[in-house]
């Protein structure tokens, strides 16, 4: 029989289409198509920026500069409403086809075409997985090409494989990818506490992520949430949910979540710290505790509102577990991506000066070099010239307490006896062991801090405070503070104080009585669990401090303005302090507690109160005290005497002044020399006690204060001694001025304008020998 010429064509015709068609495909496959990776997860591997997760595995900070989500979550955690919404909604046909449903591809082409656009893509699940994985510009031929990709990929991998990539790679607007970053960054909130309808607005919302964007305001979602509901007729209808739209219309009005840890400085500090590991890892697992820095985040927060008519803007929280080394809370009052002025700057690593809170550091060197909790310190009248003029170093409450113990000074926070110590121990001596402590930000000479380095002048970040604080607590061991699980560093110790000094410097900053002179017995810092604490105030207000440790966590709070505008008067003792009390309530919560620790190798003594010596049977006051072996007391207290059948209290002649000035008649100053201080002897008859012009100092230049009457107005001349004097004779310009008495060591001058010369002869009662000290050149202006 023969064929029909018109059917050869055809036959012809379909057979060379049939050629043309397999050969395309063959060089599509050999030239186009991509290798299928052998495992979906391995493609995780190519991470150029890394998620940050708390200690517990909880996102920090999620990165969007990724091609792909690393971030995953298997698909047994995830809902089976959220799987069951997506594939409906994207691929209903998705456990029947292998890779491409030409069904729904057919009919998507015939509505095309009734349309006149295209309306329908008809891309199944595995499809958009391959354009994850390959991504090609939206062509005829790459269509073609992903085509034979879908059937590679379902041949390689199961269903379940196959959804969990998608739904963790599936994009979404404001580059987020997979439905647990969608769900974060629409609802604040994970996969696993979603509504019925936010789940629906999960799957509508990818079809087309800007437009259907949930955030998008301007036509108020109508579109997405139309879309929403018909959805839910569909899935409602196949009994794969019971939905009722009227009742649960879809909360579609949302904002963009803010971070809910405030862990932004945080986690920006650790992509500067650990660069290497964070462009390494596609995960960066580091210490901090989300929950209580959460918790902490809110409590400053709360506490700044509090204080807002105090002229505070910015606060911060550092919390460091002394015992394992980890950073456990790392919060600013402000969100780094605010737009707050400041907002960007870490108050955890600023440099502000911390005040009173470096005095422990110099008193635990005092300690190491032979000073104990008993030693006395004068806390009397103390000047000191600075340029042209004089500083008068006052204490918080600008009282003088006269003689005073160790453990009271720093209790107390007195500023005079912290003087008075780096006097003792020199300023470079206690620089240096600052610097051991790590205070690396103090990078001048002492020259350039001099003594007001004992009462914080240098700057200092928190960071440092709490890392020096926790050598406190860890018995004199300085450690690095670890931010990352695990940390593979090698771990370096080095002993920087003894543990017997640790001790005692803990049992100070803990003892309420030790603070009662500055701060009362208001309890403030007298926390439930024995804790070491320390307040700092700077100059004008600036900063305010509150640092402490208990036998596990090392905290400290500063409190200020980023911009350097002084408070209201706010303390450490008032803002951080109440702040701290709070830290370590949150800290303590369902823990077994312990005491600090004391070193068993010390011992405890009863003093006298006064003179920090063993008590005598005359001492009205006596307390225990804790010595190293190395240094308890020998010597029985000469201060406490019976006169007459009633006990007197004689002081050393260093105090007369104070007994002076202070009005205190319950004092006695002793009648003989006791030690020997400054000036010029005027004779041979032996070592001669010095005395000092302690005001004027040379070079000092004064002003008349046109507020006060010129006959009114006075200028103390003042010479400083241990010596009992009998007479001082004041020269003025060479000519005699005047003479005061017995134990007299000042003069009230009326000043005048000019350059003046003044010089003091001292008669002693001792000898009758004459003294005189060196004549001062000083300016009245």
């Amino acid at each position: 029989m023969r064929i029909p010429k018109k059917l050869k064509t055809v036959t012809l015709a379909s057979l060379l289409l049939m050629i043309g068609f397999g050969l395309f495909s063959l060089f599509t496959f050999i030239f186009a198509v991509k290798p299928i990776p052998a495992s979906l997860t391995d493609i995780n591997s190519q991470a150029i920026h890394a998620n940050i997760l708390d200690r517990h595995g909880y996102l920090l900070a999620l990165t969007r500069l990724n091609k792909l989500n690393h971030n995953i979550t298997p698909i047994w955690q995830i809902p089976e409403q959220v799987s069951k919404a997506f594939v409906e909604a994207e691929d209903s046909r998705f456990f029947e086809h292998h890779g491409v449903d030409w069904y729904s591809r057919v009919g998507a082409i015939r509505d095309n075409i009734r349309a006149g656009r295209i309306i329908r893509g008809a891309s199944t699940i595995t499809e958009q997985c391959i354009r994850i994985i390959h991504p090609r510009p939206r062509t005829f031929f790459t269509r073609f090409t992903e085509t034979i990709e879908a059937y590679l990929l379902e041949s390689r991998f199961s269903k379940d494989e196959i959804l969990e990539f998608y739904l963790n790679q599936v994009p979404f607007s404001h580059q987020c990818r997979g439905v647990s970053q969608a769900s974060d960054y629409y609802f604040n909130r994970t996969l696993d506490t979603l509504s019925i309808g936010e789940i629906l607005i999960l799957a509508v919302a990818v079809r087309a992520p800007s437009q259907l964007n949930p955030l998008n305001k301007k036509n108020e979602n109508e579109g997405l949430r139309l879309r929403v509901h018909r959805l839910a007729n569909v899935m409602n209808a196949k009994g794969i949910i019971s939905y009722n739209i009227d009742e649960e219309t879809a909360p579609i009005d949302l904002e963009p979540a803010s971070p809910r840890s405030g862990a932004s400085h945080f986690v920006q500090h650790i992509k500067k710290r650990f660069e290497t590991e964070c462009q390494a890892q596609s995960r960066v697992m580091t210490t901090l505790d989300i929950n209580l820095q959460t918790k902490l985040h809110q409590l400053l927060k709360q506490s700044i509102i509090h204080l807002e008519n105090k002229s505070i803007k910015h606060s911060a929280i550092l919390v460091l577990d002394h015992q394992t080394d980890e950073i456990m809370a790392w919060v600013n009052s402000t969100d780094y991506f605010s737009s707050e002025n400041g907002s960007m700057i870490d108050a955890v690593e600023i440099l502000r000066q911390p005040g009173s809170a470096l005095k422990p550091f110099l008193y635990a060197q005092a300690m190491e070099s032979g000073f104990t909790a008993a030693s006395i310190i004068p806390d009397t009248f103390l000047i000191h010239p600075v340029g042209h003029g004089l500083h008068t170093f006052k204490n918080y409450s600008s009282h003088h307490y006269g003689p005073v113990r160790l453990r009271c000074a720093l209790g107390n926070s007195l500023n005079i006896p912290a003087i008075r110590m780096i006097r003792q121990i020199g300023t470079t001596p206690f620089l240096d062991t600052l610097h051991k402590l790590g205070f690396e930000s103090l990078t001048n000479d002492s020259v350039h801090y001099g003594e007001g380095l004992a009462l914080g002048n240098g700057e200092v970040s928190l960071f440092e405070l709490v890392r020096a604080y926790s050598i406190l607590a860890r018995s004199g061991i300085y450690r690095e503070p670890r931010f990352l699980i695990p940390d593979t560093r090698p771990v370096f110790e080095k002993q920087i104080f003894s543990k017997e000094t640790c001790s005692i410097i803990s049992h100070i900053l803990s003892d309420p009585a030790a603070r009662m002179m500055e701060f009362g017995n208001s309890g403030l810092l007298d926390f439930p669990v024995q804790t070491a604490v320390k307040t700092g105030t700077s100059t004008d207000y600036r900063d305010a401090w509150a640092v402490g440790y208990n036998y596990k966590y090392t905290a400290g709070v500063w409190m200020g303005n980023l911009d350097y505008t002084p408070t209201r008067e706010v303390t450490g003792s008032r803002g951080p302090a109440l702040v701290l009390r709070s830290v370590f309530h949150e800290l303590n919560r369902n823990q077994k507690t312990q005491p600090l620790y004391i070193s068993p190798v010390l011992q405890t003594k009863k003093i006298c109160s006064l003179s920090g010596r063993l008590p005598s049977s005359y001492c009205p006051a006596t307390t225990i005290e804790w010595f190293k072996n190395d240094n308890i007391p020998d010597k029985t207290c000469n201060w406490h005497k019976s006169h007459q059948h009633t006990i007197v209290t004689v002081l050393p002649l260093e105090y007369n002044d104070w007994v002076k000035i202070s009005g205190n008649t319950a004092f006695k100053i002793v009648k003989k020399d006791t030690t020997i201080v400054h000036g010029l002897p005027d004779s041979n008859k032996g070592p001669a006690p010095k005395i000092n012009m302690v005001q004027p100092v040379p070079g000092l230049h004064i002003a008349l204060d046109p507020r006060i009457p010129d006959d009114l107005e006075r200028f103390p001349f003042i010479i400083q001694t241990d010596s009992s004097i009998k007479k001082t004779d004041w020269f003025l310009n060479g000519k005699l001025l005047a003479a005061t008495g017995p134990g007299q060591t000042r003069y009230p001058w009326k000043p005048e304008r000019g350059r003046h010369v003044v010089y003091a002869a001292v008669t002693l009662n001792k000898d009758n020998r004459n003294i005189q000290t060196q004549p001062v050149t000083f300016l009245v202006k």
